[in-house]
């Protein structure tokens, strides 16, 4: 019996197969963010498993290979569809910097344009049906914040010393304020990675979400879910200018803050 149904509730003789709880699983809209080992690999008590998750990221990484491959090696003098995209992306980055740096950060363009290109193409493979969403996930939206909070940091004791610290105390301010502004403005410079992260995170993870529930919709109603359709159709062209805008906000971010190494203000 317990090969075949599923658990029951304490005192109620009704049985659930199986294959109903599996397929409530699949229509909960929280179950597609669920990481599951794809094959496991245990280094004594660490578990190295390589998921669903971490072929996202592979997959997201030889997309992006295949992508630049493909447009960088045409060399004629009228470009193809592929390196037009490339130099695009490419001149979208370098104005961005351009505009919120300056001349001084275009020595910084490899690791912006990095950081963009990945969670674009990131988002963009989770809106695939059946690919996982990596994006969605606090934990690695976190680590690319942390990678960009230590990044700006480390640069901007580098370049500038220990004057690096004199951020959290702006230039003209009355010397009585200090104590209670410092401290303000030391609070907003570390939240500054829980504010990249959560604001990745928040926004894939609510278009997904609604995305399965009017799915869901369309699928309970049958013939009547034209509407349910109709709705899922616009808000999975929403998700996607979503996905597109988040990448281009944490480049955004992420020049703000190389300013403010680079340019001591």
């Amino acid at each position: 019996m317990m090969d075949e149904y599923g658990d029951c509730c304490p005192g109620n003789t009704t049985v659930i197969p199986l294959e109903q709880v599996c397929a409530g699983d699949r229509m909960d809209p929280l179950h597609q963010f669920v990481i599951s080992p794809i094959f496991r690999i245990n280094a004594g008590t660490v578990d190295l498993s390589f998921t669903n998750s971490s072929l996202a990221v592979f997959a997201s990484v030889a997309l992006i290979y295949a992508f630049f491959r493909m447009g960088l090696k045409s060399k004629d003098l009228i470009p193809d569809r592929f390196r037009s995209l490339v130099e695009m992306s490419y001149e979208l980055i370098a104005n961005l910097i351009s505009v919120n740096v300056g001349a001084k950060g275009h020595r910084y363009f490899p690791f912006v344009f990095s950081i963009f290109i990945f969670i674009l193409v990131g988002n963009l493979l989770g809106m695939i049906p059946y690919m996982f969403t990596f994006t969605s996930h606090i934990i690695a939206t976190f680590t690319l914040a942390m990678v960009v909070f230590l990044f700006v940091t480390l640069l901007g004791i580098y370049l500038h010393g220990f004057r690096f610290f004199t951020l959290f105390a702006p230039a003209g301010l009355p010397k009585f304020l200090l104590p209670l502004l410092v401290p303000i403005e030391m609070i907003s410079y570390l939240s500054r990675p829980i504010s990249l992260a959560v604001r990745l995170f928040a926004n894939m993870m609510a278009g997904h979400t609604m995305i399965k529930v009017f799915a869901g919709f369309s699928v309970m109603l049958g013939a009547l879910g034209i509407a349910p359709v109709a709705m899922n159709v616009i808000l999975t062209g929403f998700e996607a200018v979503i996905a597109i805008l988040q990448a281009y906000v944490f480049a955004i971010l992420t020049c703000v803050y190389l300013n403010d190494a680079v340019h001591l203000h």
